[in-house]
This record gives C-alpha cells, structure tokens and sequence, in this order.
C-alpha cells in the first residue's frame, strides 16, 4: 500500500514539474533546501501560528461574506441571522471573532520573541519592517472588521476612534468626514469598511505577509543564540554547502511545528465551543446590542489588543497631544533596529540590564492594556497610565545608552542546543 502511495505522489509531483518546472525550485528552496537552526526553541512557533490564524480568519471571512449585509438597517440583524439560523454559522462566527484575538495574541508574542533574540539586527533589518508593516496592517484590519457587527461598541468605537483624526489641525474635520462617508458613522463607513475589510487589506497583508517570509529566507532565520549558522562550519548530511548547524526546514520543523499547532488549536476550539467572549475580552457584552446612536454605553473602550495605545491616549489631557502620543507608541517600533547598539544579538549574551528593561517594557504593555479596557474614571490609575506611558517610551529613547553599556557574555562560535 504505502509503496503503491509512493509511486502515485511521485508521479504526480512529474506531472505538475514536467508543466510547470519552475515551481519544483521554488519549493525547495524555502521548504527542503531551506536550512533553518537546529536550536529554535517554543518561542519560534508563533510565526508559524500566526500563519495558521491567518487563514482561518481568511476561511472563515469568506463564508461569513456569504450572509452579512453591510448596511446599518441589516448589519446587526445578518449577524444575528449567520448566529441562529444559518447551518453551523455560529461556529463559523466565533471561529472568526476568536481568531481575531488569536491573531494578536501569537503576533504580540512573536514580537516579543524578535526582541529578546534581537532578531531584528542586521542583516534582518527588512524583516522587521515588513513585520511592523504587518503589524500596523493587521490593526487597520482589525478595527474595520470590529465595526462591521454594528452593535453598541462597534458603533460608538468606530465614532470615538474615528473623530480622533479630528485633532489634525485644518483638515481634521473634513477628514473625519471623509473616512466616515457622513457626519456619524451610517452606512457609507459600513460600506467602505466592509470593501477595506474583505478585499483591499486581506490582498495588502498577504502580499506582506510574502515578502516577510520570503526576505526572511534570504538571509536565514535568527536563533536563541543570535549566531550566523551560514559563517559556521560547512558540511551536513543532508548536502555538502549546507551550513553544519542547520536542518532543513521540511520535513523536521514541519512535523514539529504541526504538533504545536495540533495544541493550539485545541486550545482554541476550547475557547470556541466553551468561552467565545471570553468574560468579554474577546466579543464585549455591549456587542450584542443593536448599534443605536440615541444611546451612550456606560464606558467606550477599544477590544483589548488596542487598550494599550488607548490608554496611552486617555491618559494625555490634551487630544492632539494623546493622538500623537498613541501613534508614536507603534511608529517608535519600526526604528528598533537602528537604536539598539549592542554588538551582541540574543539576550542570553547580554547583561541584567538588557533583561531589566525587556521586563519593564512587558510590565508597561500588560498594565497599559488593563488601564485601556477599564473606565478611565480613577484619577490614581491615571497618573499610573502616564507613569507607564512615559517608561514605555523611555525604552526606546534610551535605548542606544542602555544597549551600549551592559555587560555581554562571549557568544559562542556555534549555536548551542541548551533551553
């Protein structure tokens, strides 16, 4: 049987290279001739996931599509449609919704995983930017699918985020009016939204995503080490040129990365089947609330992976103020390249410093996002979310002094295969 298996793979993988022969090449150079370090560890999985959530959100969009009418009289009522009456549309619904957070979730560990690896060091200056591009795309993406439900929150989320371009002196009016497609958000933000969400920016994100993968294996993954394994000794069983320290890609790291993803979506359909709002996290009580304009909720707050930048903007008494503020918490992520001046890449070979300051930076993030998703009413919490925001800020622009002066331990030659 399995040699029957065999013989029907090979030949259609002749058939598929005899007609398309450039294909066969591609592959395998970013999947079997593609050398990866033996010593990536549970952090490196999340890049992978990321792609997993991708095209779940993808999937799922599609389908979704198929029911919802992006219209203020219907928006609400299709949503409610795809949730009772269409076959299997809740699960597909929350499938979605809960992915939405997923997605955050494995990005923001992943970034922080190119942080404490500094896998944003030369010669992966590009891929962080593409990163960071994906990043601020993925975001974009995001606030336009919360908005289409058109409950409570998406509505007046969508008002309070929107008029923040207000502030822009001169044009600010008009240009809120210009994104909305009317003075409140109405059908013409539905409208637009709903074309953004489903074709313009999906398109954008794939072709990042691409370029993302595809720079990354121009110069080769970074590891827990932060060392070159193309510089190390030449030789492997696998091919003469191939770097001693590295394996390929597939079929090692495929096989492994399918178990974690197996976990992960385990996990996920746990919060699926069992906790798809997540006590409100994931899809706030307010949502499911037809969007009415007569009607103020008790506090506006953002879904969670925007409370840290929201806060930093409700803590600034001056609105244009907090808005540039809130923008320049992400834009100073894109410079981390060029403002980290330590000649040592992975965490491991840094000093207390280093580590120091990636937990404040954790710490400030995390706090940040409770600050952001509470009412905003505490004049302490206030004064603590400035605190924060100032340390968070802090990190960066202090960045080139704090890099340069602590301590490094000698990198080894090789990459080391320890935890």
């Amino acid at each position: 049987m399995a040699n029957i298996f065999t013989r029907t793979a090979d030949g259609v993988m002749n058939w598929v290279n005899e007609r398309a022969p450039a294909m066969m090449p591609v592959y395998r150079k970013h999947m079997t001739e593609y050398y990866a370090p033996k010593n990536f560890n549970f952090w490196y999985i999340f890049g992978v996931l990321s792609i997993v959530v991708l095209v779940n959100q993808i999937l799922t969009g599609i389908f979704l599509t198929m029911h919802f009418k992006p219209s203020a009289a219907d928006a609400f009522a299709s949503v409610e449609y795809i949730m009772r009456d269409v076959e299997w549309g809740w699960l597909i619904r929350y499938m979605h919704s809960t992915g939405a957070s997923l997605f955050f979730i494995v990005v923001y560990i992943h970034m922080f995983r190119g942080l404490m690896y500094g896998s944003y060091k030369k010669p992966r200056e590009l891929v962080w930017i593409l990163g960071m591009l994906i990043y601020l795309v993925l975001m974009a993406e995001a606030f336009m699918g919360y908005v289409l439900p058109w409950g409570q929150m998406s509505f007046w989320g969508a008002k309070v985020i929107i008029s923040l371009f207000g502030a822009i002196p001169v044009i600010g009016n008009g240009l809120t009016e210009w994104i909305m497609g009317d003075y409140l958000p109405s059908d013409a933000t539905l409208n637009r939204f709903f074309a953004l969400h489903v074709i313009a920016l999906p398109l954008v994100l794939l072709l990042l995503v691409v370029l993302h993968i595809g720079a990354l294996h121009e110069v080769g993954s970074n590891n827990p080490d932060g060392v070159e394994i193309k510089k190390g000794p030449k030789g492997n069983r696998w091919s003469p040129t191939a770097p001693t320290d590295g394996i390929p890609f597939h079929p090692y790291y495929t096989v492994k990365d399918t178990f974690y993803v197996g976990g992960f979506l385990i996990l996920a359909a746990f919060i699926i089947f069992f906790a798809p709002a997540f006590g409100g996290w994931f899809l706030e009580h307010d949502n499911f609330t037809e969007a009415n304009r007569l009607v103020t909720p008790e506090h506006i707050k953002p879904v969670w992976y925007y409370t840290p930048y929201y806060a930093m903007l409700r803590v600034i008494p001056h609105k244009l103020s907090g808005v540039i503020v809130m923008f320049a918490a992400i834009a100073v992520l894109f410079l981390v390249p060029w403002l980290d001046r330590s000649k040592v890449k992975s965490h491991r070979y840094r000093g207390w410093l280093t580590k120091a300051m990636l937990g404040l930076l954790a710490v400030c993030f995390v706090w940040l996002g409770k600050i952001g998703a509470g009412p905003g009413t505490d004049p302490v919490e206030t004064q603590i979310g400035r605190v924060l925001t100032f340390l968070y800020f802090a990190f960066f622009i202090t960045m080139p002094l704090w890099t340069a002066i602590d301590k490094t331990k000698p990198v080894p030659e090789r990459v080391t295969t320890h935890d």
